[in-house]
């Protein structure tokens, strides 16, 4: 049989345990200018939605958007370029379906 203070000790240790806790902090990203890659020539509708996108970008962000249209391949030449890049956030697809 179990003592009535013992789940009012468990709720205290569950308490100062969650009291300890902080919550997570997120980096700040972007900390330098970001690069987006649109696997397709320059002038069509996905540089115009990057061109748009980028203004919004970097409004908000403080930091540019660059594009940088990479056509080829039917789409492989910039997908590749973005897959082999490293994943620390400086550069993103513009995909389409």
């Amino acid at each position: 049989m179990t003592s009535p203070a013992l789940p009012r000790r468990i709720a205290a240790a569950l308490l100062a345990a969650a009291a300890l806790i902080r919550p997570a902090q997120a980096q700040s990203w972007p900390t330098r200018p970001v690069r987006i890659v649109i696997p397709y020539p320059p002038g069509g509708p996905s540089d115009f939605i990057a061109r748009l996108i980028a203004e919004v970008f970097q409004a908000q962000t403080g930091q540019p958007l660059v594009s940088d249209n990479r056509g080829g391949g039917n789409a492989t030449i910039g997908t590749t370029a973005v897959a082999q890049a490293p994943a620390d956030g400086g550069m993103v697809l513009l995909a389409t379906s």
